[in-house]
C-alpha cells in the first residue's frame, strides 16, 4: 500500500483547517481585546456622569440659596437699594392710581453674620 499520494491528498485539508483554527482564534482574540477596551471607556463615562452630576446639584444647591428672599434682600441692600413705598399704577388712558412716593433708605436690620462652604 503506497501512503504517499493520500498523505499529499490530506495536507491541503490539514493546512486549511489549521489556518482556520488560527484565524478563528486570533478574531476571538481581537473581538476580546475590543470588548475590554469598550468596557473600561465605559467605566470611565459612568465615573465623569457621576461626577458631573455631584457638580450639577452643588450649583443648584448655590443658587438655590443665593435665590433665597433674605439672601436677594441682602444682596439689594449691598448694592445700594431700598425697598419701594407704596405703589402707583398708571391706567390706559393715563390716569393715576395710587399716590407715587418716593422710596427711602430704612436703617438696614442686623444681619448675623453667615457662614458659607466657600
Amino acid at each position: 500500500m503506497p501512503s504517499g499520494p493520500s498523505t499529499a491528498a490530506r495536507t491541503p485539508f490539514v493546512l486549511l483547517v489549521v489556518l482556520l483554527l488560527g484565524g478563528g482564534l486570533i478574531t476571538l482574540l481581537l473581538l476580546n481585546s475590543s470588548l475590554n477596551e469598550g468596557s473600561f471607556k465605559l467605566s470611565e463615562l459612568k465615573k465623569r456622569t457621576t461626577e458631573l452630576t455631584d457638580e450639577e446639584q452643588e450649583l443648584q444647591r448655590e443658587v438655590d440659596s443665593r435665590s433665597a428672599p433674605d439672601a436677594l434682600e441682602r444682596r439689594a441692600r449691598e448694592l445700594g437699594m431700598v425697598p419701594g413705598g407704596n405703589p402707583a399704577f398708571l391706567g390706559p388712558d393715563g390716569t393715576v392710581r395710587g399716590v407715587p412716593s418716593v422710596a427711602t433708605a430704612d436703617p438696614a436690620p442686623p444681619t448675623a453674620p453667615t457662614t458659607s462652604g466657600r
